[in-house]
């Protein structure tokens, strides 16, 4: 049996975007009856990396992951399709959030607040596109930084909900923070 679809959500990714940090939340979209679109910089195959703190390292450690083809790219995104957008973790928000028709996406889902979700480094993307002053975010603790330094405030916590937008600190909180932008995520495919 198989869910009716309600309505479309976005996932942002990038080489090197985080495995658990996309992978779970496109499955959980799937189970709501909510398609996950990805998009990324170009239509193609995206290849994924895992992250951890090992026991004895003080840095994350990476290593491959799965790959996932984007479904479209970021300039073939028309906004009003789309129920909300999630900005997923790992290295590919440094290196993505640069993008100008990303930045214009993200923009657009702040202005008009959809449902958003944010983890990990996922912030340095709305940070970039100047949506952050004032909202308070749950980040991985070293892009904190990135979060306050344009106006966000931190908060350490595994879901912050901040009227249309959740986020989570890492893959370790897709437990707490998946569930209540799927909720948004209904509601507004109710509207």
């Amino acid at each position: 049996m198989t869910n009716k679809v309600i309505g479309k959500a976005l996932i942002v990714i990038g080489d090197a975007t985080e495995t658990v940090d996309t992978l779970y939340p496109y499955y959980r979209l799937q189970e709501a009856g909510i398609e996950p679109v990805v998009i990324a910089p170009e239509k193609r195959l995206y290849q994924m990396v895992m992250h951890e703190v090992r026991p004895g390292w003080t840095i994350t450690r990476e290593w491959e992951g799965y790959q996932l083809a984007a479904d479209l790219a970021f300039s073939e995104v028309n906004p009003e399709d789309y129920l909300g957008i999630l900005f997923s973790g790992g290295r590919a928000p440094e290196y993505i959030r640069e993008d100008p028709d990303l930045i214009q996406l993200t923009q657009w889902f702040f202005e008009r607040n959809k449902p958003i979700a944010s983890v990990c480094h996922g912030v340095e993307i709305p940070a970039r596109a100047d949506c952050v002053k004032g909202r308070r975010m749950a980040t991985v603790a070293k892009c904190q930084f990135d979060l306050e330094i344009c106006g966000g405030i931190y908060v350490n916590e595994a879901c912050v909900i901040d009227r249309n937008l959740v986020s989570g600190r890492t893959f370790h909180d897709n437990g707490h923070y998946v569930g209540p932008w799927i909720k948004m995520l209904e509601e507004e495919a109710k509207k």
